[in-house]
């Protein structure tokens, strides 16, 4: 743990562009960090990073993305879902699974609570639009979240209010996460791991959403668990 401002992880996208890769991540992530307190870290998407990552950071921000390629998890991937890089998954992946082991705070945005949620043994609804007519609300709109009764066990982590959302994938099932929060039309919004200090995964995109406490507040409080 850092003495003075608490280092944070920031994972980046993967694109590749006549078998050039390149990395890209919305700035406002490390805004939000940097508000917060902290000192953003981007990560270059390295296996062998992995454990000298854990080493540096206090904390760990998994941003937003393509969708998860559920192969890895034991389910074809949709027909219709727009895979994130193989790079980026690999690494993403073991990294999570190193952190299910420890208890560095960890934030998980969009994609990020996805993969938090398949590392946790959970499974997706991988196009929304097959099963939910409300699907549309969820992409590039705003919309209200709301506590479910799971998060009455634990006082931390109720969120409330009207966030920014863009995906087409959602959380069917956050395997040994509890889902706390979800939208009107019973989207699971939110999951976390009541053990740990600050392991939390919601599906909106708190970078850019204008309420506090459902936007910078979550930076604020990864980075004060980061502190100890």
């Amino acid at each position: 743990m850092s003495k003075g401002r608490p280092k944070i992880g920031i994972t980046v996208d993967v694109t590749e562009t006549d078998g050039r890769l390149k990395l890209d991540v919305a700035m406002a992530y490390g805004d939000a960090v940097s508000r917060g307190g902290g000192v953003p870290i981007l990560l270059v998407p390295r296996a062998e990073l992995v454990e000298p990552y854990l080493e540096l950071c206090d904390g760990f921000v998994f941003t937003g993305g393509d969708d998860p390629r559920t192969e890895d998890f034991g389910v074809p991937t949709h027909n219709k879902a727009k895979p994130m890089h193989a790079v980026r998954q690999s690494f993403e992946v073991e990294l999570l699974r190193r952190l299910r082991g420890l208890d560095s705070p960890v934030l998980g945005v969009c994609l990020g609570m996805q993969l938090m949620s398949l590392t946790a043994g959970g499974r997706l609804n991988q196009h929304m639009a097959d099963v939910l007519p409300t699907h549309a609300g969820h992409w590039g709109a705003e919309h209200e979240v709301v506590p479910m009764e799971s998060a009455r066990t634990d006082g931390r982590f109720r969120f409330m209010g009207t966030v920014q959302s863009k995906h087409k994938q959602s959380v069917e099932d956050a395997g040994v996460l509890t889902a706390i929060a979800s939208s009107r039309d019973g989207v699971i919004e939110a999951v976390f791991d009541p053990a740990k200090r600050f392991h939390v995964g919601v599906q909106w995109h708190p970078e850019r959403t204008r309420e506090d406490a459902v936007g910078q507040r979550l930076f604020d409080e990864l980075i004060a668990a980061a502190r100890g």
